[in-house]
């Protein structure tokens, strides 16, 4: 299967609220547990562009786009119904993957990632809950280990990516915690990608 290269040179329109309902729920019709949600899609393309030593571009499309819909190659029974319904998703992942780029660099404060919102008990209080979106990050991740294992240790890097491990990981130390501390952790995100895609553009 020949996927299409990443260009930053791409239509990076934003998806309005309407096509990214169609990405989510394109990803909920398939046929396996595999594949993303839309808040952990939006987490794994920001993962892959604040990837250190590399540049997304030269990244095949094959290496990336498969994961998000739980695989190709040998899945039974096959992701999707159609190669129609496989290039509509791949267009509009890869006009949110631009459009995201594209934010960080022109607009970074008006960016805001795709998060879960919850009421609380007394339902006076909203709380962000960025767990499936920290878990796409992290698949991102496990893509590049050796190029994430510096930043995830390093003095500067560590403290940005701590929520995403303790949020994202299988054992992560918010996996368990109360509702206050997850928002917390979760509003910390934003911040955290920018100050990261900074730094990214300075090396």
């Amino acid at each position: 299967m020949n996927y299409p290269h990443y260009n930053p040179a791409s239509d990076n329109r934003p998806l309005s609220d309407e096509e990214v309902n169609d990405i989510d729920e394109l990803l909920a019709a398939l046929p396996t547990d595999e594949a993303m949600n839309v808040e952990a899609l939006d987490g794994y393309l920001a993962g892959l562009l604040l990837t250190p030593g590399r540049s997304l571009a030269d990244l095949p499309g094959e290496a990336w786009l498969p994961p998000i819909w739980g695989g190709d190659g040998d899945v039974d029974p096959a992701p999707f119904a159609s190669g129609k319904q496989r290039k509509k998703m791949t267009l509009l992942v890869l006009r949110h993957l631009q459009s995201i780029a594209m934010a960080w660099t022109h607009q970074p404060q008006a960016w805001e990632p795709i998060f879960s919102f919850a009421e609380g008990e007394d339902e006076s209080t909203e709380y962000a809950d960025a767990e499936d979106w920290a878990a796409g990050f992290l698949m991102a991740v496990e893509l590049a280990p050796e190029a994430w294992g510096p930043l995830f240790e390093g003095d500067a890097t560590a403290s940005l990516l701590a929520p995403i491990a303790a949020l994202g990981g299988e054992e992560g130390a918010l996996a368990e915690g109360s509702a206050a501390d997850r928002d917390a952790a979760s509003r910390t995100i934003p911040d955290a990608m920018l100050a990261l895609w900074a730094l990214r553009q300075q090396a």
